[in-house]
């Protein structure tokens, strides 16, 4: 297999929201946040070549929403998921497989966009089957108060009408050779791919660590429905990570693309920095 890390833009959110119950005057040495108490965030997605199949798992906010939309997240950079594709040779037609770890916006927004005429949607990835887990897409359907914000019609239910949408259920996998962890802390069964590279394993957190920061097992985000099974979900992920030396692969770091981890009096700590292309 070979890995390309996708970057799709920065965006962001409050610092507050992003951390917690951590207090400002920790988590403002880790991420200083503007005038507005908003800190910077990455929309980083990852790319997966193995054979003729070409998986994308995640695909950042999209550009189909209007000004006021991603005004209210601060979207800015220049690199966009085309051009990071095209980085590597490859085009939106190219991709085989769209893997999303969960339908909130900043997520799964690029999977559908405005047709020539901007009358109807469409999807990115015409090729691609899009894979979602079952139980989460049901959750989608119908949201709970905390979450209908992030979950939009507009990213979701085309990808029905296209036809090209796959739910799976647990046990059930998009690659035999990529297992899945399933977490419900941040949304109801969110998907982790595991993927086996040059010998090591990377571990795509998406939201259930989303920052290296948040690496430390208090540090939820005030975005999570169930704060408590995230921190259960994080000391278990982590602790595998430490026994079969996994690269953790953050999703949201604007710093720091993936880690590894290891053991210290304080806890599961960051180890070594790691960037994909260098492996």
């Amino acid at each position: 297999m070979n890995l390309y890390t996708i970057d799709t833009g920065y965006f962001k959110l409050d610092g507050g929201a992003m951390f917690g119950v951590v207090p400002k005057s920790i988590w403002h040495k880790l991420n200083p946040a503007d005038e507005y108490n908003m800190i910077n965030l990455a929309m980083r997605c990852l790319l997966v070549q193995d054979g003729k199949r070409l998986i994308l798992i995640d695909n950042g906010m999209g550009n189909k929403q209007d000004d006021k939309f991603f005004s209210h997240y601060y979207l800015h950079g220049d690199v966009t998921l085309e051009k990071s594709l095209n980085k590597y040779g490859f085009t939106s037609d190219d991709i085989t497989d769209m893997v999303l770890s969960h339908l909130h916006f900043d997520h799964c927004g690029g999977s559908i966009k405005w047709n020539a005429d901007r009358k109807k949607y469409q999807t990115v990835f015409k090729n691609a089957t899009y894979w979602i887990a079952q139980e989460h897409w049901e959750e989608s359907q119908a949201p709970n108060p905390r979450e209908k914000a992030s979950f939009l019609k507009e990213n979701i239910l085309p990808i029905q009408e296209s036809g090209q949408l796959k739910l799976f259920k647990k046990g059930d996998l998009f690659h035999p050779d990529i297992p899945l962890i399933y977490s419900t802390g941040h949304t109801n069964q969110m998907i982790h791919p595991v993927i086996p590279f040059k010998g090591r394993k990377v571990i795509y957190l998406a939201d259930v660590i989303p920052t290296v920061a948040h690496i430390p097992i208090a540090y939820v985000m005030g975005y999570d429905v169930r704060p408590l099974e995230t921190m259960k979900e994080k000391q278990s992920i982590l602790q595998q990570a430490v026994n079969e030396g996994y690269i953790l692969y953050f999703e949201h770091d604007p710093f720091n693309e993936a880690c590894t981890v290891q053991q210290t009096d304080k806890g599961i700590r960051a180890a070594e920095m790691v960037n994909i292309a260098e492996l």
